[in-house]
């Protein structure tokens, strides 16, 4: 069952948002397993992030690494988790 997750971000700037990357990139999760789309969108001082991952199991896998890396750059990202109704590509 694929997920949408709408995060409410605050505290991300861009610089920030670019550490997080690079970060991410360098402990091998720059593209996690089961992470289907990802986009960052906003105000430069203020960015947001929607993901759609295949499962569950897979966001919550990413988010071992992930939510250490926000915590130690001050991002407070709440996840909001909704089932997929369809997926269309293209």
């Amino acid at each position: 069952m694929a997920i949408v997750v709408k995060f409410k971000v605050s505290n991300m700037t861009a610089e920030k948002y670019e550490t997080v990357l690079k970060r991410l990139e360098a402990a091998g999760t720059g593209a996690p397993p089961g992470r289907l789309h990802h986009v960052s969108f906003g105000s430069h001082d203020n960015l947001q992030v929607i993901d759609v991952f295949d499962s569950p199991k897979s966001l919550e896998n990413f988010g071992k690494t992930l939510v250490p890396i926000l915590e130690e750059l001050g991002i407070k990202a709440e996840p909001n988790v909704e089932e997929a109704y369809k997926i269309i590509k293209g």
